[in-house]
Protein backbone atom coordinates (compact mmCIF):
# COMPACT_ATOMS: atom_id res chain seq x y z
CA UNK A 1 0.00 0.00 0.00
CA UNK A 2 1.31 3.43 -0.91
CA UNK A 3 1.88 5.62 2.18
CA UNK A 4 0.72 9.23 2.46
CA UNK A 5 4.02 10.90 3.50
CA UNK A 6 2.62 14.37 4.51
CA UNK A 7 -0.01 12.71 6.69
CA UNK A 8 2.59 10.42 8.28
CA UNK A 9 4.77 13.44 9.05
CA UNK A 10 1.88 15.23 10.81
CA UNK A 11 1.15 12.10 12.85
CA UNK A 12 4.84 11.92 13.81
CA UNK A 13 4.88 15.60 14.93
CA UNK A 14 1.70 15.11 16.98
CA UNK A 15 3.11 11.97 18.61
CA UNK A 16 6.35 13.71 19.50
CA UNK A 17 4.40 16.63 20.99
CA UNK A 18 2.48 14.23 23.21
CA UNK A 19 5.71 12.52 24.29
CA UNK A 20 7.36 15.85 25.09
CA UNK A 21 4.26 16.97 27.00
CA UNK A 22 4.22 13.76 29.03
CA UNK A 23 7.91 14.07 29.82
CA UNK A 24 7.35 17.64 30.95
CA UNK A 25 4.55 16.66 33.33
CA UNK A 26 6.72 13.97 34.97
CA UNK A 27 9.99 15.87 34.86
CA UNK A 28 10.79 19.46 35.67
CA UNK A 29 7.67 21.08 37.05
CA UNK A 30 6.79 24.63 36.10
CA UNK A 31 4.65 26.45 38.65
CA UNK A 32 3.54 30.02 39.12
CA UNK A 33 5.56 30.98 42.19
CA UNK A 34 4.73 34.68 42.27
CA UNK A 35 2.46 36.29 44.81
CA UNK A 36 -0.94 37.46 43.59
CA UNK A 37 0.00 41.09 44.15
CA UNK A 38 3.54 40.69 42.83
CA UNK A 39 3.40 44.04 41.02
CA UNK A 40 2.87 45.82 44.38
CA UNK A 41 5.71 44.05 46.21
CA UNK A 42 9.10 45.62 46.87
CA UNK A 43 11.56 42.70 47.07
CA UNK A 44 14.39 45.04 48.06
CA UNK A 45 12.85 45.80 51.47
CA UNK A 46 12.05 43.08 54.00
CA UNK A 47 9.37 43.51 56.65
CA UNK A 48 9.03 41.56 59.90
CA UNK A 49 6.28 38.91 59.83
CA UNK A 50 3.39 39.28 62.32
CA UNK A 51 4.11 36.00 64.16
CA UNK A 52 4.39 36.08 67.95
CA UNK A 53 7.27 34.47 69.81
CA UNK A 54 10.33 36.02 68.21
CA UNK A 55 13.31 36.14 70.60
CA UNK A 56 16.12 38.68 70.53
CA UNK A 57 19.16 37.09 68.93
CA UNK A 58 17.30 34.85 66.46
CA UNK A 59 16.89 35.56 62.72
CA UNK A 60 13.40 36.94 62.13
CA UNK A 61 10.73 35.65 59.77
CA UNK A 62 10.38 38.35 57.15
CA UNK A 63 8.63 38.96 53.84
CA UNK A 64 9.16 41.50 51.04
CA UNK A 65 7.36 44.79 51.59
CA UNK A 66 3.79 44.54 50.33
CA UNK A 67 3.45 40.77 50.81
CA UNK A 68 0.04 39.81 52.23
CA UNK A 69 0.32 37.03 54.82
CA UNK A 70 -3.43 36.43 54.33
CA UNK A 71 -2.98 35.84 50.58
CA UNK A 72 -3.84 32.15 50.92
CA UNK A 73 -6.58 32.50 53.53
CA UNK A 74 -9.06 29.65 53.22
CA UNK A 75 -6.56 27.15 51.80
CA UNK A 76 -6.55 23.83 53.70
CA UNK A 77 -3.33 21.80 53.92
CA UNK A 78 -2.75 18.21 55.06
CA UNK A 79 0.53 17.28 56.74
CA UNK A 80 1.44 13.64 57.38
CA UNK A 81 4.17 12.95 59.93
CA UNK A 82 5.60 10.26 62.13
CA UNK A 83 4.61 10.52 65.79
CA UNK A 84 7.45 12.81 66.81
CA UNK A 85 7.96 15.59 69.37
CA UNK A 86 8.22 18.43 66.82
CA UNK A 87 4.98 17.47 65.08
CA UNK A 88 3.21 17.20 68.44
CA UNK A 89 4.49 20.65 69.37
CA UNK A 90 3.55 22.11 65.99
CA UNK A 91 0.05 20.62 66.31
CA UNK A 92 -0.37 22.08 69.79
CA UNK A 93 0.66 25.54 68.61
CA UNK A 94 -0.71 25.54 65.07
CA UNK A 95 -3.00 28.47 65.90
CA UNK A 96 0.08 30.72 65.81
CA UNK A 97 0.41 29.96 62.09
CA UNK A 98 -3.28 29.76 61.25
CA UNK A 99 -4.13 33.08 62.93
CA UNK A 100 -1.52 34.96 60.87
CA UNK A 101 -2.11 33.27 57.51
CA UNK A 102 -5.73 32.10 57.60
CA UNK A 103 -4.45 28.75 56.26
CA UNK A 104 -5.90 25.63 57.90
CA UNK A 105 -3.35 22.86 58.59
CA UNK A 106 -4.52 19.32 59.41
CA UNK A 107 -1.70 17.31 61.01
CA UNK A 108 -1.93 13.50 60.82
CA UNK A 109 0.58 11.67 63.04
CA UNK A 110 1.18 7.93 62.91
CA UNK A 111 4.00 5.37 62.97
CA UNK A 112 6.70 5.70 60.32
CA UNK A 113 5.70 2.53 58.43
CA UNK A 114 2.19 3.89 57.92
CA UNK A 115 3.57 7.28 56.85
CA UNK A 116 5.75 5.54 54.24
CA UNK A 117 2.80 3.50 52.92
CA UNK A 118 0.38 6.43 52.73
CA UNK A 119 2.89 8.78 51.11
CA UNK A 120 3.76 6.14 48.52
CA UNK A 121 0.08 5.63 47.61
CA UNK A 122 -0.47 9.39 47.43
CA UNK A 123 2.56 9.95 45.19
CA UNK A 124 1.60 7.10 42.88
CA UNK A 125 -1.93 8.46 42.45
CA UNK A 126 -0.63 12.06 42.09
CA UNK A 127 -3.75 13.17 43.96
CA UNK A 128 -1.86 15.38 46.46
CA UNK A 129 -3.98 14.30 49.40
CA UNK A 130 -0.98 15.25 51.52
CA UNK A 131 0.54 18.62 50.68
CA UNK A 132 3.28 18.53 53.32
CA UNK A 133 5.36 15.39 53.83
CA UNK A 134 7.53 14.22 56.72
CA UNK A 135 10.32 13.27 54.34
CA UNK A 136 12.30 10.55 56.11
CA UNK A 137 15.57 10.61 54.12
CA UNK A 138 15.97 6.84 54.00
CA UNK A 139 12.44 5.45 53.87
CA UNK A 140 10.79 8.15 51.72
CA UNK A 141 13.08 10.76 50.16
CA UNK A 142 15.71 8.40 48.73
CA UNK A 143 13.05 6.35 46.93
CA UNK A 144 10.51 9.06 46.09
CA UNK A 145 12.49 12.25 45.50
CA UNK A 146 11.00 12.78 42.02
CA UNK A 147 7.61 13.44 43.64
CA UNK A 148 8.84 16.31 45.82
CA UNK A 149 8.88 19.92 44.68
CA UNK A 150 12.30 21.46 44.17
CA UNK A 151 12.19 24.12 46.90
CA UNK A 152 14.71 26.26 45.02
CA UNK A 153 11.76 27.53 42.96
CA UNK A 154 10.28 29.07 46.12
CA UNK A 155 13.53 30.04 47.80
CA UNK A 156 14.50 32.03 44.71
CA UNK A 157 11.10 33.73 44.30
CA UNK A 158 11.57 37.40 45.36
CA UNK A 159 7.85 38.02 46.02
CA UNK A 160 7.59 35.25 48.66
CA UNK A 161 9.10 34.99 52.17
CA UNK A 162 12.61 33.56 52.22
CA UNK A 163 14.15 31.06 54.66
CA UNK A 164 14.80 33.05 57.88
CA UNK A 165 18.53 33.19 58.53
CA UNK A 166 19.17 31.42 55.21
CA UNK A 167 20.09 27.80 54.58
CA UNK A 168 23.43 28.46 56.29
CA UNK A 169 21.67 28.57 59.69
CA UNK A 170 21.08 24.81 59.42
CA UNK A 171 23.80 22.26 60.12
CA UNK A 172 25.12 21.72 56.61
CA UNK A 173 25.59 17.98 57.17
CA UNK A 174 21.98 17.68 58.35
CA UNK A 175 20.76 19.80 55.43
CA UNK A 176 22.56 17.52 52.98
CA UNK A 177 21.20 14.36 54.61
CA UNK A 178 17.59 15.50 54.92
CA UNK A 179 17.21 17.85 51.95
CA UNK A 180 19.05 16.52 48.90
CA UNK A 181 19.15 13.31 46.90
CA UNK A 182 22.10 12.42 44.68
CA UNK A 183 23.38 15.96 44.13
CA UNK A 184 22.73 19.54 45.24
CA UNK A 185 20.98 20.72 42.08
CA UNK A 186 17.58 20.42 43.73
CA UNK A 187 16.54 20.70 47.39
CA UNK A 188 13.49 18.69 48.40
CA UNK A 189 13.14 19.30 52.15
CA UNK A 190 14.32 21.50 55.02
CA UNK A 191 15.61 20.01 58.31
CA UNK A 192 12.71 19.43 60.72
CA UNK A 193 14.15 17.26 63.50
CA UNK A 194 17.53 15.76 64.39
CA UNK A 195 17.49 12.81 66.87
CA UNK A 196 20.96 11.32 67.34
CA UNK A 197 22.19 8.36 69.36
CA UNK A 198 24.38 9.06 72.40
CA UNK A 199 24.89 7.29 75.74
CA UNK A 200 22.64 7.67 78.78
CA UNK A 201 23.91 6.31 82.07
CA UNK A 202 23.07 6.27 85.79
CA UNK A 203 25.48 8.71 87.39
CA UNK A 204 24.45 7.60 90.90
CA UNK A 205 25.57 4.01 90.17
CA UNK A 206 28.85 5.06 88.58
CA UNK A 207 29.71 7.41 91.43
CA UNK A 208 28.83 4.93 94.21
CA UNK A 209 30.81 1.95 92.84
CA UNK A 210 33.66 3.80 91.15
CA UNK A 211 36.29 2.85 93.73
CA UNK A 212 35.25 -0.82 93.82
CA UNK A 213 35.54 -1.12 90.05
CA UNK A 214 38.86 0.71 90.11
CA UNK A 215 40.13 -1.70 92.75
CA UNK A 216 39.18 -4.76 90.71
CA UNK A 217 39.79 -3.58 87.13
CA UNK A 218 42.36 -0.82 87.53
CA UNK A 219 40.81 2.05 85.55
CA UNK A 220 38.23 4.82 85.87
CA UNK A 221 35.00 3.37 84.53
CA UNK A 222 33.06 6.64 84.18
CA UNK A 223 31.53 6.72 80.67
CA UNK A 224 33.06 9.47 78.56
CA UNK A 225 35.28 10.27 75.62
CA UNK A 226 37.97 7.75 76.63
CA UNK A 227 35.76 4.69 76.95
CA UNK A 228 36.07 2.00 74.25
CA UNK A 229 33.40 -0.49 73.21
CA UNK A 230 35.50 -3.29 74.71
CA UNK A 231 35.55 -1.41 78.03
CA UNK A 232 31.81 -0.79 77.69
CA UNK A 233 31.31 -4.55 77.44
CA UNK A 234 33.53 -5.19 80.46
CA UNK A 235 31.74 -2.55 82.55
CA UNK A 236 28.28 -3.80 81.54
CA UNK A 237 29.20 -7.41 82.35
CA UNK A 238 30.69 -6.40 85.72
CA UNK A 239 27.58 -4.46 86.75
CA UNK A 240 25.26 -7.34 85.80
CA UNK A 241 27.39 -9.83 87.78
CA UNK A 242 27.63 -7.56 90.84
CA UNK A 243 23.87 -7.01 90.72
CA UNK A 244 23.28 -10.78 90.72
CA UNK A 245 25.65 -11.11 93.69
CA UNK A 246 23.69 -8.45 95.54
CA UNK A 247 26.61 -6.01 95.65
CA UNK A 248 24.91 -3.50 93.37
CA UNK A 249 21.29 -2.91 94.35
CA UNK A 250 20.29 0.13 92.29
CA UNK A 251 20.07 -1.68 88.93
CA UNK A 252 19.83 -5.25 87.65
CA UNK A 253 21.72 -4.98 84.36
CA UNK A 254 24.74 -3.13 83.03
CA UNK A 255 23.37 -2.35 79.58
CA UNK A 256 20.16 -2.39 77.57
CA UNK A 257 19.62 -2.22 73.80
CA UNK A 258 16.99 -1.54 71.14
CA UNK A 259 17.62 -4.94 69.53
CA UNK A 260 14.11 -5.96 68.47
CA UNK A 261 13.74 -7.27 64.89
CA UNK A 262 13.07 -3.71 63.74
CA UNK A 263 14.76 -0.65 62.28
CA UNK A 264 16.03 0.08 65.80
CA UNK A 265 18.30 -3.00 65.70
CA UNK A 266 20.06 -1.72 62.57
CA UNK A 267 20.57 1.65 64.28
CA UNK A 268 21.99 0.09 67.44
CA UNK A 269 24.39 -2.19 65.54
CA UNK A 270 25.49 0.60 63.17
CA UNK A 271 27.09 2.57 66.02
CA UNK A 272 29.56 -0.30 66.52
CA UNK A 273 30.05 -1.16 62.84
CA UNK A 274 30.87 2.46 61.92
CA UNK A 275 33.07 2.97 65.01
CA UNK A 276 35.17 0.03 63.84
CA UNK A 277 35.58 1.63 60.41
CA UNK A 278 32.90 -0.43 58.65
CA UNK A 279 29.83 0.44 56.59
CA UNK A 280 27.11 -1.28 54.60
CA UNK A 281 28.53 -0.46 51.14
CA UNK A 282 32.03 -0.15 49.71
CA UNK A 283 31.18 3.16 48.01
CA UNK A 284 32.01 6.22 50.15
CA UNK A 285 29.76 9.08 51.27
CA UNK A 286 26.37 7.47 50.63
CA UNK A 287 25.01 8.94 53.85
CA UNK A 288 24.94 12.65 53.03
CA UNK A 289 23.82 13.35 49.46
CA UNK A 290 22.94 9.72 48.69
CA UNK A 291 23.08 7.83 45.40
CA UNK A 292 20.89 5.67 43.17
CA UNK A 293 23.89 3.39 42.50
CA UNK A 294 25.35 2.26 45.82
CA UNK A 295 27.61 -0.42 44.38
CA UNK A 296 28.68 -3.54 46.24
CA UNK A 297 27.88 -4.49 49.80
CA UNK A 298 30.72 -4.11 52.31
CA UNK A 299 29.24 -6.59 54.77
CA UNK A 300 31.64 -9.29 53.59
CA UNK A 301 34.52 -7.35 55.17
CA UNK A 302 36.57 -8.51 58.15
CA UNK A 303 35.47 -5.48 60.17
CA UNK A 304 31.78 -6.28 59.52
CA UNK A 305 32.28 -9.83 60.82
CA UNK A 306 34.20 -8.61 63.88
CA UNK A 307 31.48 -6.05 64.60
CA UNK A 308 28.76 -8.71 64.36
CA UNK A 309 30.73 -11.00 66.68
CA UNK A 310 31.17 -8.19 69.22
CA UNK A 311 27.50 -7.15 69.07
CA UNK A 312 26.46 -10.78 69.61
CA UNK A 313 28.76 -10.97 72.63
CA UNK A 314 27.52 -7.64 74.03
CA UNK A 315 23.87 -8.62 73.82
CA UNK A 316 24.56 -11.76 75.85
CA UNK A 317 25.27 -9.58 78.92
CA UNK A 318 22.46 -7.07 78.23
CA UNK A 319 19.06 -6.86 79.89
CA UNK A 320 17.07 -9.84 78.53
CA UNK A 321 14.31 -7.58 77.29
CA UNK A 322 16.69 -6.03 74.79
CA UNK A 323 15.77 -8.36 71.93
CA UNK A 324 12.12 -7.36 72.28
CA UNK A 325 12.72 -3.61 72.62
CA UNK A 326 12.80 -0.86 70.04
CA UNK A 327 13.95 2.66 71.07
CA UNK A 328 10.81 3.25 73.15
CA UNK A 329 11.05 -0.14 74.86
CA UNK A 330 14.63 0.28 76.02
CA UNK A 331 13.83 3.83 77.14
CA UNK A 332 10.99 2.51 79.29
CA UNK A 333 13.30 -0.16 80.74
CA UNK A 334 15.89 2.48 81.59
CA UNK A 335 13.29 4.84 83.05
CA UNK A 336 12.01 2.00 85.25
CA UNK A 337 15.44 2.02 86.95
CA UNK A 338 16.70 -1.46 86.03
CA UNK A 339 19.59 -0.61 83.69
CA UNK A 340 22.85 1.29 84.18
CA UNK A 341 23.65 2.30 80.56
CA UNK A 342 21.85 2.49 77.19
CA UNK A 343 22.77 3.86 73.76
CA UNK A 344 19.67 5.95 72.99
CA UNK A 345 18.29 8.80 70.89
CA UNK A 346 19.06 12.01 72.74
CA UNK A 347 15.48 13.28 72.65
CA UNK A 348 14.46 10.75 75.30
CA UNK A 349 16.09 12.98 77.92
CA UNK A 350 12.78 14.71 78.64
CA UNK A 351 11.14 11.35 79.30
CA UNK A 352 13.86 10.33 81.78
CA UNK A 353 13.54 13.63 83.67
CA UNK A 354 9.74 13.41 83.98
CA UNK A 355 9.16 12.60 87.67
CA UNK A 356 5.61 11.47 86.95
CA UNK A 357 6.71 8.59 84.70
CA UNK A 358 10.39 7.95 85.43
CA UNK A 359 12.21 6.43 88.42
CA UNK A 360 15.54 7.89 87.28
CA UNK A 361 14.77 11.62 87.17
CA UNK A 362 17.79 13.58 88.36
CA UNK A 363 20.03 10.48 88.19
CA UNK A 364 20.86 10.43 84.47
CA UNK A 365 23.96 11.74 82.74
CA UNK A 366 24.70 11.77 78.99
CA UNK A 367 27.94 11.34 77.11
CA UNK A 368 29.28 10.34 73.72
CA UNK A 369 29.22 6.70 72.63
CA UNK A 370 32.35 4.56 73.17
CA UNK A 371 35.19 4.44 70.67
CA UNK A 372 35.71 1.56 68.26
CA UNK A 373 38.85 0.55 66.41
CA UNK A 374 38.75 3.62 64.15
CA UNK A 375 36.63 6.30 65.80
CA UNK A 376 33.38 6.87 67.67
CA UNK A 377 30.22 6.87 65.59
CA UNK A 378 26.72 8.15 66.42
CA UNK A 379 23.73 7.26 64.27
CA UNK A 380 21.86 10.35 63.00
CA UNK A 381 18.11 9.98 62.54
CA UNK A 382 16.91 13.42 61.46
CA UNK A 383 14.17 14.17 58.94
CA UNK A 384 13.11 17.08 56.74
CA UNK A 385 9.76 18.48 55.68
CA UNK A 386 8.96 18.74 51.97
CA UNK A 387 6.12 19.72 49.61
CA UNK A 388 4.16 17.39 47.30
CA UNK A 389 4.76 18.63 43.75
CA UNK A 390 1.31 17.46 42.56
CA UNK A 391 -0.44 20.05 44.76
CA UNK A 392 -1.96 23.10 43.07
CA UNK A 393 0.10 26.27 42.72
CA UNK A 394 -1.92 27.95 45.47
CA UNK A 395 -1.51 24.96 47.80
CA UNK A 396 2.22 24.83 47.08
CA UNK A 397 2.71 28.47 48.01
CA UNK A 398 0.56 28.06 51.14
CA UNK A 399 2.66 25.00 52.05
CA UNK A 400 5.79 27.09 51.57
CA UNK A 401 4.58 29.59 54.18
CA UNK A 402 4.09 26.70 56.61
CA UNK A 403 7.55 25.32 55.79
CA UNK A 404 9.17 28.72 56.36
CA UNK A 405 7.40 29.11 59.70
CA UNK A 406 7.77 25.55 61.06
CA UNK A 407 11.51 25.36 60.32
CA UNK A 408 12.24 28.94 61.41
CA UNK A 409 14.50 29.59 64.41
CA UNK A 410 11.61 30.99 66.44
CA UNK A 411 9.36 27.98 65.75
CA UNK A 412 12.23 25.61 66.56
CA UNK A 413 12.76 27.49 69.83
CA UNK A 414 9.03 27.21 70.54
CA UNK A 415 9.19 23.44 69.90
CA UNK A 416 12.13 23.12 72.28
CA UNK A 417 10.15 24.78 75.08
CA UNK A 418 6.83 23.12 74.31
CA UNK A 419 5.38 20.73 76.88
CA UNK A 420 3.98 18.64 74.02
CA UNK A 421 7.24 18.51 72.12
CA UNK A 422 10.65 19.23 73.50
CA UNK A 423 12.51 18.32 70.32
CA UNK A 424 15.89 19.96 69.93
CA UNK A 425 16.23 22.70 67.27
CA UNK A 426 17.62 22.20 63.78
CA UNK A 427 18.88 25.82 63.73
CA UNK A 428 22.41 26.78 64.77
CA UNK A 429 21.28 30.23 65.93
CA UNK A 430 19.04 28.77 68.67
CA UNK A 431 22.03 27.11 70.35
CA UNK A 432 23.65 30.55 70.72
CA UNK A 433 20.89 31.83 73.03
CA UNK A 434 21.99 32.29 76.64
CA UNK A 435 19.10 30.32 78.15
CA UNK A 436 19.66 27.43 75.76
CA UNK A 437 23.34 27.25 76.72
CA UNK A 438 22.35 27.40 80.40
CA UNK A 439 19.88 24.56 79.85
CA UNK A 440 22.72 22.21 78.97
CA UNK A 441 23.99 22.46 82.57
CA UNK A 442 22.48 19.86 84.93
CA UNK A 443 20.51 21.40 87.78
CA UNK A 444 19.97 24.76 86.13
CA UNK A 445 16.42 26.20 86.03
CA UNK A 446 16.65 26.19 82.24
CA UNK A 447 17.46 22.45 82.19
CA UNK A 448 14.29 21.77 84.16
CA UNK A 449 12.26 23.84 81.69
CA UNK A 450 13.97 22.29 78.63
CA UNK A 451 15.16 18.82 79.81
CA UNK A 452 16.18 17.62 76.34
CA UNK A 453 19.04 20.11 76.51
CA UNK A 454 20.71 17.90 79.14
CA UNK A 455 21.76 15.58 76.33
CA UNK A 456 22.92 18.35 73.99
CA UNK A 457 26.60 18.66 74.94
CA UNK A 458 27.44 15.12 73.76
CA UNK A 459 24.94 15.48 70.92
CA UNK A 460 26.71 18.57 69.58
CA UNK A 461 29.94 16.55 69.78
CA UNK A 462 28.23 13.66 67.99
CA UNK A 463 27.19 15.96 65.11
CA UNK A 464 30.81 16.73 64.23
CA UNK A 465 31.80 15.23 60.89
CA UNK A 466 34.34 12.88 62.45
CA UNK A 467 31.79 11.52 64.96
CA UNK A 468 28.47 11.29 63.13
CA UNK A 469 27.25 8.26 61.18
CA UNK A 470 24.63 8.58 58.47
CA UNK A 471 23.28 5.37 56.99
CA UNK A 472 23.26 4.92 53.19
CA UNK A 473 20.65 7.11 51.48
CA UNK A 474 19.72 4.92 48.53
CA UNK A 475 16.38 3.90 46.95
CA UNK A 476 16.96 0.27 47.95
CA UNK A 477 17.50 1.11 51.64
CA UNK A 478 14.11 -0.08 53.01
CA UNK A 479 14.83 -3.58 51.63
CA UNK A 480 18.50 -3.55 52.68
CA UNK A 481 17.52 -2.35 56.16
CA UNK A 482 15.09 -5.25 56.47
CA UNK A 483 17.81 -7.74 55.48
CA UNK A 484 20.16 -6.27 58.11
CA UNK A 485 17.83 -6.31 61.10
CA UNK A 486 16.26 -9.65 60.14
CA UNK A 487 19.59 -11.47 59.88
CA UNK A 488 21.01 -9.78 62.98
CA UNK A 489 17.87 -10.78 64.88
CA UNK A 490 18.39 -14.44 63.87
CA UNK A 491 21.97 -14.18 65.13
CA UNK A 492 20.90 -12.78 68.49
CA UNK A 493 18.33 -15.56 68.80
CA UNK A 494 21.08 -18.13 68.34
CA UNK A 495 19.71 -19.36 65.00
CA UNK A 496 22.91 -18.58 63.08
CA UNK A 497 26.52 -17.57 63.65
CA UNK A 498 27.87 -14.03 62.95
CA UNK A 499 29.74 -15.29 59.87
CA UNK A 500 26.55 -16.68 58.30
CA UNK A 501 24.76 -13.47 59.27
CA UNK A 502 27.09 -11.10 57.41
CA UNK A 503 27.27 -13.48 54.44
CA UNK A 504 23.48 -13.49 54.11
CA UNK A 505 23.28 -9.70 54.40
CA UNK A 506 25.95 -9.36 51.72
CA UNK A 507 24.25 -11.79 49.33
CA UNK A 508 20.76 -10.32 49.75
CA UNK A 509 22.05 -6.75 49.45
CA UNK A 510 23.97 -7.46 46.26
CA UNK A 511 20.91 -9.14 44.75
CA UNK A 512 18.72 -6.10 45.36
CA UNK A 513 21.38 -3.75 43.97
CA UNK A 514 22.12 -6.12 41.02
CA UNK A 515 25.72 -6.74 42.04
Amino acid sequence: MKRNKPFAFLVFILAMSLVISACSSDGEQSIDTKSKNADKINPDKLVEAPFEGWVEGLPQITAPEGFDWKEFEGVELNLISENTPPSSAIAANIDQFEDVTGIKVNIEQTDLSTVVEKVSLDFNSKSAKYHLIYADPYQILAKQSEHFLDLNQLIDEPTLPDVPGGLEDFSQAQLEATGYMGDKDEIFALPYDNPTMVLAYRKDVFEKYKDLFMEEKGYDWTPGSNMTWEQYYEVAKWITEKAKEGVITEVQYGTGHQAKQHDSLMNDFSNILAANGGDYFKKDNLGNLGSTEPGESAMDSKVALESAEFYNKLLKVAAPGSTSWDWSGVAEGFAAGNIAMIPEWHEFSAMFENEDSSNVAGKVAWTVLPKGKERRAHMFGGTGIGINKYASDEEIKAAWLFTVWSTSPQAQYMILKSEQGGSTPTRNSVYELADVKAGMEPGSPESKEMPNLLAMKPTLEAWKEENVYMRPKIPQWPQVNTYIFTELSKMLAGQQEPKETVEKITKQTNEITDR
